[in-house]
């Protein structure tokens, strides 16, 4: 799952998406019920809306949950077309590409934290499989967009297995360790136009070939240095959350 991500900037939407975006963009960092944006077809053309990440369930009376520990910002596609928060927007297609400089998750290898920020290999921006809704404020009238990123199980991946906290009460083969979904170019229109089955096809880990390795440079020092008889080095990217 993921919790925090970076926008990514205008002119690289435009470019790299060759997608609309309105002139109040603006490209910060988002954590759950904070305003992130999305991608989908609008005109014919793909167009940026500006949203709330995390979905807001239908008949909510408010835009996020009254506890703090019930976030809609991620959804698992094994149980997204039960779910009551997102199984309108899926039964109904309403998938979208939520664009992001990078994204991170948390690695636990050393015993202690050390967040990794997932960039692509190639520079260019993640392209992540979401799912978009509006609800209408019932106090003001107000319509609301929101989106979620679909997530799936990543045990054993050679990169994202490394990441997230060990669960002592499921053995090593079976954590369920969730990562985001990335689409390439080639993806884009089967995820926003294809059927669910063409949907399902495309919910799986990203290659490791395709994510910068250089964020591993940290923990893999820090697990080298005790066997050196030498202190860890500090996590360089500092905790952002």
């Amino acid at each position: 799952m993921c919790n925090l991500y970076q926008m990514v900037p205008k002119e690289d939407i435009e470019r790299h998406f060759r997608a609309l975006v309105g002139d109040g963009y603006r490209a910060g960092v988002v954590g759950p019920y904070g305003q992130g944006a999305y991608l989908t077809v609008r005109d014919g053309s793909l167009a940026l809306t500006s949203a709330q990440w995390g979905l807001i369930a239908p008949k909510a009376t408010t835009r996020r949950p009254a506890s703090r520990s019930v976030l809609t910002n991620n959804a698992r596609a094994e149980s997204v077309a039960e779910r009551w928060t997102y199984r309108d927007a899926w039964q109904r297609g309403q998938r979208c590409l939520i664009p992001a400089s990078w994204y991170q998750e948390p690695n636990w290898e050393t015993g202690k934290n050390i967040w990794w920020q997932l960039r692509r290999a190639d520079g260019a921006p993640w392209a992540l499989a979401g799912l978009w809704s509006e609800w209408t404020d019932p106090a003001s009238g107000e319509i609301v967009a929101s989106c979620t990123m679909l997530t799936c199980n990543c045990d054993g991946h050679p990169l994202l297995g490394r990441l997230h906290k060990p669960d002592p009460a499921r053995p090593p083969d079976a954590q369920d360790k969730r990562a985001v979904v990335s689409l390439e170019p080639h993806e884009w229109d089967a995820w926003l136009h294809g059927g669910e089955a063409d949907a399902r096809a495309l919910i799986r880990p990203a290659p490791t070939e395709v994510f910068d390795a250089t964020v591993t440079r940290a923990t893999d020092a820090a697990r080298a240095a005790p066997a050196r008889g030498g202190p860890a080095p500090s996590d360089p990217q500092g905790s952002l959350i």
